[in-house]
């Protein structure tokens, strides 16, 4: 067994996905065969404490001799950190000759359900599935319990684009097709939670905002200032009911004065006045008044 020392890389959830998946498919697939012409190998971690810089990124295999070590080594062609191992290589793999072209499908109304499947179907559905689990991944869908992503949308509307028949269209979003206008119509959907739609860098500013305000009403200064302002309230409160009432009152006040006046200054009804005899000089102005 081989060893190659160097940097061991962090796998994800994504990575151990698609490692399960090609593990599960492998062992379905007729003609896998393993790979049996090289040698197993085991990759170890660097450690500057436990290796030599010597065997970074190197494949090695320890190797037994019944002789001492030191008896053939030559400094001029080896190092040292190399004394009972040897530096191997992987062979390459065999060459596999290239299958033969495959038949021609039968007609979609003439063939078997597997063959509709496999010539049909699948050459249009599983280019659209690999590219939601390629969106899937850049929404972070395998990293976080909740996302706006949703896979059957976005899977609608890439088949409904990769149409042949809409080659030359131009693309329509998701809501702009005819078929989901009709459905949503009739059964219409909750809105998305505001926590879904922000990206990372609003909802940063939105919490970084918030915990700079919490700060700064924690200060000492800040927390008398609000204490005034919540007296100067509790002082004030209702204090436009009370102009209001003052007002209303000053103006009853105002029209029972006014009412007063009127009363004392009307003047007396005709039937009050006393009837008198007009005058000679009274009659001749009224005779004028009345032929002019």
């Amino acid at each position: 067994m081989a060893t190659v020392v160097g940097k061991v890389p962090e796998r994800n959830l994504w990575e151990d996905i698609c490692a399960e998946f090609e593990a599960t498919s492998s062992r379905i697939l007729e003609d896998f065969k393993p790979d049996t012409a090289s040698v197993s190998t085991v990759i170890s971690q660097y450690d500057a404490t436990k290796h030599s810089p010597v065997f970074y990124g190197h494949m090695v295999a320890k190797v037994s001799v019944d002789t001492s070590l030191l008896e053939h080594f030559n400094a001029e062609y080896s190092h040292p950190a190399l004394l009972g191992h040897a530096l191997v290589q992987k062979p390459p793999p065999p060459v596999i000759p290239s299958p033969p072209p495959p038949s021609p499908p039968p007609g979609p109304h003439r063939c078997t359900p597997r063959q509709y499947l496999e010539h049909y179907l699948f050459p249009v559905l599983l280019p659209g599935l690999l590219e939601t689990l390629v969106n899937a991944k850049i929404e972070k869908c395998f990293e976080r319990k909740m996302s706006k992503f949703n896979a059957c949308d976005f899977l609608a509307e890439w088949l409904y684009n990769k149409n042949k028949r809409r080659i030359e269209r131009k693309f329509t979003a998701f809501n702009d097709i005819p078929f989901v206008k009709n459905w949503l119509m009739d059964h219409p959907r909750p809105p998305i939670p505001l926590s879904l739609l922000l990206s990372e860098d609003e909802a940063v500013l939105i919490i970084q905002s918030f915990w700079r305000g919490y700060r700064v009403r924690c200060d000492a200064e800040i927390q008398e200032l609000r204490q005034w302002q919540r007296e100067l309230r509790e002082e004030n409160r209702g204090y436009t009911t009370k102009i209001m009432k003052f007002w209303a009152d000053q103006e009853s006040k105002v029209g029972q004065t006014m009412e007063e006046e009127l009363v004392e200054e009307t003047p007396p009804s005709p039937a009050e006045e006393p009837i008198r005899e007009l005058t000679q000089y009274e009659i001749l102005l009224k005779i004028r008044k009345d032929c002019t």
